[in-house]
């Protein structure tokens, strides 16, 4: 359905809540009305963040939802209710077709008018089957440090986005709920690591412009604009959404109007030392908003010179330091510094499998032990120099 001629556009989570009360509830209830079960439309697509525009109904968009079933009916009654609705939903709802024709692009299909049976967007399935397939770990049978950290903040947001429209197995909200922000301790710890990236990188911005590579300045600007933003969702208790959505995301935080034009300036920016000065000032309020949050002993949130060099940097290591020092799991307090699997990892072919996802978060957490064995066995020998820089033997 191409978008000159759609109906008025209505938004996707409005359209997916009417869909299920106004054409599948009233089926359902006629084809299985002893079964309970929750509807929602969770998962990807822009409307679930809220993002969508006309523009979305060009594919995987439309009215669509999720209808969760006790596990043991959905073996029973699954089949029935996916062929009820194929038959007997309306061609068309509130102008919008509700059969959805492949396109030939892998698994991707768009709203198309039909006069057969309905290919519904109802996907009829059960909480832990569906969760699972979501975020590559079941989280009805609890949530472990080890997959929060293996799953990608989008993965989380789509899950927790979105909208329930009824809750029939009282199990559905309580479930988004476990998952809608991290625990105290793991929130502390994706934060130091955030800040960590940036600390690693905040004094190149004045390096490559000293020597004339003012290309290379602006994209190690570009990268420290990208994980700011990043850092002010996570203070905001926000998941970051992949990059199509970061900046749209950022926007509706509350540091976002201040914090727009120094980023916006910085990018923009021509010379190194332009870039250096908006970006001194995106650290400072950035730094302010730290302290406000009162998750550790306040940090001095001027910027400063770096070590010897005439480079203005905030040294946003003494935040994560802060940070860390705050967790009281000595687990989580031990981990490498590197944070959640997408603050390490940037390929959207790793991010979007679990199973990867989490092997990569297997693989951190195995170097990381490897690491302390060696300097472990090597402190025992008395022949580790640890204490010179840039040693692998540090744990």
């Amino acid at each position: 359905m191409s978008v000159t001629n759609m109906p008025a556009f209505i938004p996707g989570l409005e359209l997916s809540r009417r869909f299920y009360t106004e054409a599948v509830r009233p089926l359902l209830e006629e084809a299985s009305p002893a079964i309970p079960h929750s509807a929602a439309r969770l998962g990807s697509g822009s409307e679930v963040l809220g993002f969508d525009t006309p523009r979305s109904a060009d594919h995987e968009w439309g009215p669509r939802l999720q209808l969760f079933l006790r596990r043991q009916d959905v073996a029973r009654y699954a089949g029935r209710i996916r062929h009820v609705l194929a038959e007997h939903l309306p061609k068309t709802f509130h102008g919008y077709p509700t059969h959805f024709a492949p396109t030939g692009d892998r698994d991707i299909r768009v709203m198309r008018a039909t006069d057969g049976p309905v290919h519904h967007r109802v996907e009829v399935t059960h909480l832990s089957g569906w969760f699972t397939d979501a975020l590559g770990f079941d989280p009805t049978s609890g949530i472990t440090p080890r997959d929060w950290l293996a799953t990608p903040t989008q993965l989380l947001a789509e899950v927790t986005g979105g909208a329930v429209f009824h809750d029939g197995l009282g199990e559905l909200a309580p479930l988004r709920t476990a998952l809608r922000w991290y625990p105290h301790d793991l929130w502390l710890h994706v934060l130091s690591c955030q800040w960590q990236r940036i600390s690693q990188e905040e004094a190149f911005v004045g390096r490559c412009g000293e020597v004339g590579d003012e290309l290379g300045s602006a994209v190690v600007a570009a990268r420290l604009v990208r994980d700011l933003m990043r850092l002010c969702l996570l203070m905001d208790r926000r998941y970051p959404p992949y990059s199509k959505w970061l900046g749209s995301a950022f926007a509706r935080t509350p540091m976002g109007p201040r914090l727009t034009p120094d980023l916006t300036a910085a990018l923009a920016a021509t010379d190194w030392r332009d870039r250096e000065l908006h970006l001194a000032h995106a650290y400072e309020t950035v730094a302010g908003l730290h302290n406000q949050l009162g998750l550790t002993d306040r940090v001095d949130p001027a910027t400063r010179p770096y070590h010897s060099r005439p480079f203005q940097v905030l040294r946003a290591d003494r935040f994560s330091k802060a940070l860390t020092a705050r967790i009281t799991d000595p687990t989580l307090r031990d981990l490498l510094p590197v944070g959640s699997v997408d603050q390490f990892l940037d390929s959207t072919d790793v991010l979007s499998r679990a199973k990867l996802t989490r092997a990569a978060g297997h693989a951190v957490r195995k170097s990381r032990s490897a690491t302390q064995r060696t300097f472990g066995a090597r402190r025992g020998r008395g022949k580790c120099r640890g204490a010179r820089r840039g040693c692998f033997c540090l744990p």
